[in-house]
């Protein structure tokens, strides 16, 4: 059991009033950031670790506190800096090492000295007042996504565990906190950070679920955002009940890339053509289904793993997929891999949840789950009946402020990127947000697969676009990008 509970958590590991642009709740007074001795697993080459005291509510400014840990990358170059950039991983997942993996994932040199790169935790994960939810090892490892519904029943079943689940976040230590840790917060702290730090505007970087509060971000501060690139696009509504089902569309959109890679590799036993590798994945389930591996992974985990196989569409990744579906196939042991640990998983995933839980208001009728799922298995048959099955938020209070609307009203500085093929947050929904942008965006769309574009992916073309609109200001209108290889 413990290997399966592994590759669950490793699946965990790879995703308010109407705004009126200008327009937000009282700022609160400008506070100074501390500058403290990082965390020991923060203290990279050059971080430089800092606090800030933020409002709980902003609608009250000077009443309760929460706490917010912020890092720094500096620019050597102060004759080339222009500001700062913020940055968000996505998730909601803890961002305080992310400008150090900037960096390694090869940022150029040029962004490294125009910019302060900024790191933060969001509020109530990771070193940002953590939250809890008492989650047993087992609801931990269950991660994020919910399971495949291998039988119309598997609804109510999880139904009952999701309404424990949100049960103990709203009796934990931290439930008082848990209404206001929404991205509607998380950006008017983005806005803090800036003023914190003496800049009268900020730049964004943010990919996945970063795409969101980037969004509300430019939405709610459009005067004090400069220059905003959102990655790997999530609708407008973001992380909600809707967007959650559009992992299935993903999953569809980018399977055929894994599917053709397979298929031109015979030693592996998956089909000779797409088709015939789409085939074994039918039946992989199906198998695993009915009679779980030898390290107890049903076909639910196996349906799981293989969606996180896509987030990366190297050949690197395809042949560890592979290798494991051989594996599953022929009754032979998983081949030997390595599961990053997940620090504060507790408070990762308790914080996930009050952000998506408390940014919209998810249906409460388990009835509306079993149809979405009895609806998602036919149109998206490999990972429908998982996407569209039912969240803790549907036991969850009433958000205390109504979503934040996208707006359209602003400077055109919003710089979308995505990959035409990617399995947690693709193109449909990154259509979606747009839209909601009008004149204000424009997108770049990569002939690629996987999950993040800039510097993640391989592109020589988006992510030259991107280097320069960061440089240079001058955002580029819609293009496409055509498929690269190498």
């Amino acid at each position: 059991m413990r290997k399966s509970l592994s590759l669950a958590a490793v699946v965990t590991a790879a995703a308010a009033l109407v705004a009126v642009p200008g327009v937000s709740s009282a700022a609160p007074p400008v506070k100074q950031v501390q500058w403290v001795t990082c965390p020991a697993d923060v203290a990279l080459p050059g971080l430089e670790c800092g606090k800030l005291q933020v409002p709980l509510d902003y609608r009250e400014p000077e009443g309760r506190q929460t706490e917010i840990m912020i890092t720094r990358l500096a620019s050597r170059s102060p004759e080339k800096r222009k500001g700062i950039l913020l940055t968000n991983p996505g998730g909601p997942s803890e961002g305080l090492t992310f400008p150090f993996v900037l960096k390694a994932l090869g940022m150029p040199q040029t962004v490294l000295d125009a910019y302060d790169i900024i790191g933060m935790d969001p509020r109530g994960l990771g070193y940002s007042s953590p939250t809890t939810c008492d989650l047993t090892e087992e609801q931990m490892a269950a991660g994020s996504v919910p399971p495949y519904a291998v039988k119309p029943s598997d609804v109510r079943k999880r139904a009952d565990e999701t309404k424990k689940i949100a049960e103990q976040c709203l009796k934990s230590s931290t439930a008082d906190t848990l209404p206001y840790n929404t991205t509607r917060n998380i950006a008017h702290d983005l806005d803090s950070v800036r003023a914190a730090l003496g800049e009268k505007k900020a730049s964004f970087l943010g990919y996945s679920y970063g795409t969101y509060l980037g969004s509300v971000y430019a939405t709610l501060f459009p005067r004090t955002s400069d220059r905003v690139v959102i990655d790997s696009n999530l609708p407008a509504s973001g992380w909600d009940v809707e967007g959650g089902r559009l992992m299935a569309r993903g999953v569809e959109d980018t399977f055929p890339d894994f599917a053709k890679w397979a298929a031109a590799h015979p030693e592996y036993g998956l089909g000779a053509t797409p088709q015939q590798v789409r085939a074994k994945y039918f039946d992989l389930a199906a198998r695993l289904d009915e009679k779980p591996s030898v390290e107890g992974i049903n076909g639910q985990m196996f349906r799981m793993g293989t969606f996180a196989g896509l987030y990366s569409t190297t050949d690197e990744s395809f042949a560890k997929l592979a290798a494991s579906w051989k594996a599953f196939d022929t009754g032979r042991p998983q081949p030997p891999q390595e599961f990053p640990e997940v620090p504060r998983i507790q408070a990762l995933l308790a914080g996930r949840l009050n952000v998506i839980c408390g940014d919209s208001e998810w249906p409460s009728s388990v009835r509306a789950y079993e149809r979405n799922v009895a609806v998602d298995r036919i149109r998206y048959p490999m990972f429908g009946a998982a996407a569209a099955n039912i969240q803790p938020c549907a036991f969850w209070p009433k958000p205390v402020e109504k979503q934040v609307r996208l707006s359209d009203r602003g400077p055109r500085n919003i710089l979308m990127v995505q990959n035409e093929r990617d399995p947690a947050t693709p193109l449909a929904g990154a259509h979606s947000t747009r839209r909601a942008f009008g004149d204000r965006a424009a997108m770049i769309t990569v002939d690629q697969g996987g999950h993040g574009a800039y510097l993640i992916g391989r592109n020589k073309c988006a992510n030259d676009k991107v280097t320069e609109y960061l440089l240079g200001g001058q955002r580029p209108n819609d293009a496409k990008c055509a498929a690269e290889s190498g």
